[in-house]
């Protein structure tokens, strides 16, 4: 089964006074790249999150943002009363100024608010962790919906390149031919006497060098083992990329030893087929 890279998870959930939301994004990327953003009191936790998220997403771009936010009285920051007076009664010795205008002076000066340091508690962190698991299937929902798009469009691109390969099969009988009486007619044109026995082998060991039976061949097992591949339940990614490369091998050299113009403009359609399966497997898992 194709699995995306791309994908979008969210989760929100209450705890004591606070709501907290956990948003993951992933992008395709080669490797496994992930960044995360949480409040200092939930850092210790970021060990435990990077190894779930690597495990369960495998790879790509991912990042993971975890926001907190205070709904009741229980903020960990408060203003500190008495220092935030004493400055608004030393400005108001200064020069004159409106009330307002010194509270909001006295609210930008050092130490006019107090931090607690806020500590996590256990069931803080089961909850924290069951809604992170539950973003990433919702992410996983996302990643396999795209994937099966993707497939169809992948198994369209390949039903094209049988096709096109099933007109190079058709045209390879006729192509040899072509270049058999080519090379005759050359030989003929210079009216001087050979050995025909001489001449036979020596148009086999010819038409030998473009012969493209065992490349027709690799390429029909590749396009079949790529199939096979695309239907696994792991992640198939990287597997697909490196056959796909051996798709494009067979097919140059079918190209390259193709010596008509016909079977050339069928090379190129298929690798403009094989151009469009590469590009939608730089996204996939």
């Amino acid at each position: 089964m194709i699995l995306s890279m791309t994908g979008f998870g969210k989760k929100e959930f209450q705890y004591n006074g606070k709501c907290i939301s956990v948003e993951i994004r992933s992008l395709n990327s080669k490797n496994t790249d992930i960044t995360i953003r949480t409040p200092n009191y939930l850092r210790p936790l970021d060990p435990e999150i990077r190894k779930k998220l690597a495990n369960k997403m495998q790879r790509g771009k991912i990042d993971l943002n975890i926001h907190v936010e205070y709904t009741g009285d229980t903020a960990p920051t408060s203003i500190n009363n008495k220092i935030v007076k004493a400055y608004i009664k030393q400005l108001e010795e200064i020069g004159s100024s409106t009330e307002s205008e010194r509270i909001s002076m006295a609210m930008r000066l050092p130490d006019a608010f107090s931090s607690e340091k806020e500590e996590l508690d256990k069931e803080e962190k089961k909850i924290l962790l069951s809604n992170l698991d539950m973003a990433i299937n919702d992410i996983k929902g996302f990643q396999k919906n795209e994937g099966l798009e993707m497939a169809k469009d992948i198994e369209l691109r390949l039903n094209l390149i049988d096709s096109h390969l099933k007109d190079v099969v058709e045209l390879e009988p006729k192509r040899i031919e072509k270049m058999r009486e080519k090379l005759l007619t050359s030989i003929q044109s210079l009216k001087i006497e050979i050995d025909a026995n001489r001449f036979e082998q020596e148009m086999i060991f010819y038409l030998e060098k473009f012969d493209i039976t065992e490349e027709k061949v690799r390429l029909i097992n590749h396009i079949k083992y790529f199939r096979e591949v695309k239907n696994e339940d792991s992640p198939n990614g990287k597997k697909l990329g490196f056959i796909a490369q051996e798709i494009g091998r067979e097919i140059n050299t079918i190209g390259s030893k193709a010596n008509d113009a016909h079977l050339q403009k069928i090379v190129v359609q298929m690798k403009d087929e094989l151009e469009k399966i590469k590009e939608q497997l730089l996204n996939i898992l």
